[in-house]
This record gives C-alpha cells, structure tokens and sequence, in this order.
C-alpha cells in the first residue's frame, strides 16, 4: 500500500506526495489545484500537468527540501528511519521548511496545525546551539517539524522584541542562526564580512547581524523568504534553489558532478525571470563577486527563485563567505568560469568565453568585471572600519582582489 503525504503551498492543498513499497516516490498535482487559475507549479522541474511525477522527477526537488550529508545521517539516526528515505525524512520534519511548502499526513486539514512557539531565554538558545551536531534541527522532539537544505550546523527560530523561540507544529519562523563552523576560524565574521560587503557593492542579500548568545558567536540571517506584516503576522513566500528547478538531487550539486553549470543558471534566469534582464545583470555580478572574494563553494544550491505576487525573479543572496581563506578547503571552484575550474587560471579571456555562454555581450561582461572588482575594493576600506576585528581577513580579500585584478589585465 502506497505511503501518501499531502503537500501544501501557502494554504493551498497542490496535491499528494506517494511513496510505493519499493520505496519510489511519486507526486500528483490536485485536479482542484490544476484548475486554479492563480496556480504556479512547485518547480520549474514540475510543471502544471496531470500526468504524475516518477520517482526520478520527484527527488530534484523534494530531495532538495532536507539536510545534506552528514546532517542528514545524524537526523536519520535521530528518527530511526534510512537516510536515503526522502519521503520518511520528509513526513518527521517537512513542517516549516525553505519556501512556502508543508507536508502533512494524509487527510489532515493545514488548519488542525495549529502554530505555537516555544520561548528560550538565552541558556536555553545557547544549549540548542550547542546541541547541532548531535541534534540537527531539533529532529526527533515533539512538535518540532523544521527542515533546512545544507550540510552546516543551524536552526531556524522566531525572532521577536521577546527574544528567541523555537517554531511548533508547523510554525512560521523569521531567522536562520548558524553557529561557528568547528574547526574554522572564525566563520561567522568571515561570512558577515562577505554578506555586508556584497550589500556595500549594491548585491542584494539577507540581512545578517552577529550575536553573543552565552559567549558563543552566532550568525543571525533573516530569512529573505518571509514576510512580517504591520499586524505581526507571518507570511510564507515560495522558494527553491537552482538545482531543485533544474531537477539536480543534491548529492550532485557541484557542476563536476553533474550539477548546475553558470550557462545552464543564465539559461534558467532568462527562461523563467519576469525581469531578465536585471536579474541577469545582477546573478552576473554575484558570480563576479564570488570570484573575487574567492567563494570557492557557490554551487547550485546557493542560488534561488523567489516566487511572490505572481512574478519568479531571482532571490537575494545568501551563503558568501570567502573558502579560499581556509587552506584546507578546495581550491577549485564549485562552477567554472570559461571552462576553468581554478581561480588563478581564469583571465579575460575566461570572462569573454563566460559571456558566450551566458548569451551576453564580451564588453558589458568585462565592463563588469572591472567595476565590481574596483567598487568591492573601495567599500572593503568600510567593511574594515565597520567591523575592525576582520582585519586579518580583509587584508586577505583585498590582497587576493588586487592579486585578480593585475593577474586580469596581465
């Protein structure tokens, strides 16, 4: 007998997710939800269409819904079910997951999920921080449902003028923290660094502020696909990243793996963006960016749609932080930049054959080029004064940009 999960998007019943005793998934848009006019698909990767999803359109996207690697395992082993069980993993925590989607059992109304929160003063956020690597997500606790795509250490909460609480059943929450990562010295202000110096260069991006909780520094992301109203109010805005559009499982997130590649994401932008051409413009200067600061890890999984009033435009960014500052990680770059994989290897001409691909002209592309490195190099003198205990690693950037820059026009 098939396993059934009814999804939701917002307070829309969209259709039901199935597992078959062979473990397969499957999925089927509602006929209600097919005849809605205001009707929008999940996924790019599941289009509209009465013709069911087989298991291998299913596990892009809804795979890409839960934790990765060993996160995902620990979770596993949390809940007592198999770490490749999309489905299982999907019906113990898919409450409040990235986006605007919900699972529930089969029959149960979205309103008898009733959302509640539970308060922590700031001992108690303190132990849940600590408690990650054993305890991801809180998996396993009573009335906790959250799920979050990656494969570091974070929880989500409800942040308000109270403090921190941990959402119940279902319930919306506004921020992401993310403690440091073990091992790497000091990640929280590498990527607040980043984050803020992105913003600086005009790069949208989530909020983001460094806490002290117990001694303990935190990252706090305000979650970009959540809205608070005048009233207080929480409203979801849907969501996916670019591999679950693409229908790319997330073992498979990095481009020599098979994941998504810059000319397969400008492709996707210029398919489905209801702005082009800014949009373009704008995933352009990430990718620059990203180069010069030497994000080494921006695969497909860090960049998003954002689906709101009707219109699919590319979400702000999140997830920057400079890998190359940590000699331990990987020195080659999770998409390839004219066909080179390693940073020192990309010239101009890199750029140019990146234009190419991205179906832009050579000019703008290099015009851009130019002014993201010059802008990124003028704001790092504020990002430096703003928070002076990143001196160490803005001397890194800014040695590294300039390195770039004459390694560029050389």
């Amino acid at each position: 007998m098939a396993r059934i999960l009814d999804v939701y998007l917002l307070e829309h019943f969209v259709g039901q997710l199935t597992q078959n005793n062979s473990g397969e998934l499957g999925f089927a848009y509602a006929p209600k939800w097919l005849g809605n006019k205001k009707a929008i698909p999940l996924s790019q990767s599941l289009p509209l269409q009465t013709k069911p999803f087989s298991n291998l359109q299913c596990h892009g996207f809804f795979g890409g819904i839960l934790p990765e690697e060993a996160k995902r395992e620990r979770i596993a082993k949390n809940l007592g079910i198999s770490k490749k069980n999309d489905f299982a993993m999907l019906a113990k925590i898919g409450g409040e997951c990235a986006g605007a989607v919900t699972f529930l059992p089969e029959g149960q109304p979205l309103e008898a999920n009733t959302p509640n929160y539970r308060a922590l003063s700031e001992k108690d956020l303190a132990k849940v921080l600590k408690d990650l690597p054993n305890r991801p997500l809180l998996a396993g606790e009573e009335g906790i449902r959250l799920s979050l795509a990656g494969a570091q250490d974070k929880i989500t909460v409800h942040r308000s003028r109270n403090g921190f609480e941990i959402p119940m059943n279902g319930a919306p929450s506004t921020h992401i923290l993310k403690p440091a990562i073990t091992d790497f010295e000091d990640t929280v202000l590498n990527e607040a660094v980043c984050m803020k110096l992105a913003k600086a260069i005009g790069l949208p991006v989530a909020n983001v502020e460094i806490l002290d909780i117990e001694g303990m520094q935190v990252l706090s992301v305000e979650r970009y696909d959540r809205l608070i109203g005048a009233n207080g109010g929480i409203q979801r805005l849907h969501q996916e990243d670019f591999c679950q559009a693409l229908g790319i499982v997330s073992e498979m997130k990095y481009q020599n793996e098979g994941g998504v590649s810059l000319r397969q994401a400008f492709d996707l932008l210029r398919l489905v963006s209801t702005v082009p051409a800014l949009d373009l413009l704008q995933f352009l200067d990430a990718v620059i960016f990203n180069y010069l600061i030497g994000n080494n890890d921006a695969h497909g999984k860090n960049f998003s749609l954002l689906y709101t009033n009707g219109q699919i435009r590319l979400a702000p960014f999140y997830d920057l932080l400079s890998t190359a500052y940590y000699p331990e990680l990987a020195t080659k770059m999770a998409m390839k930049i004219g066909g080179k994989y390693k940073p020192n290897d990309v010239y101009a001409r890199h750029f140019e054959k990146l234009a190419q691909e991205a179906k832009l002209t050579k000019p703008m592309v290099l015009k851009r080029v130019k002014a993201i490195t010059d802008k990124t190099l003028l704001c790092l003198h504020d990002a430096e004064t703003e928070m002076p205990v990143s001196t160490k690693l803005i001397t890194f950037i800014r040695e590294r940009i300039e390195g770039f820059k004459a390694h560029m026009i050389s």
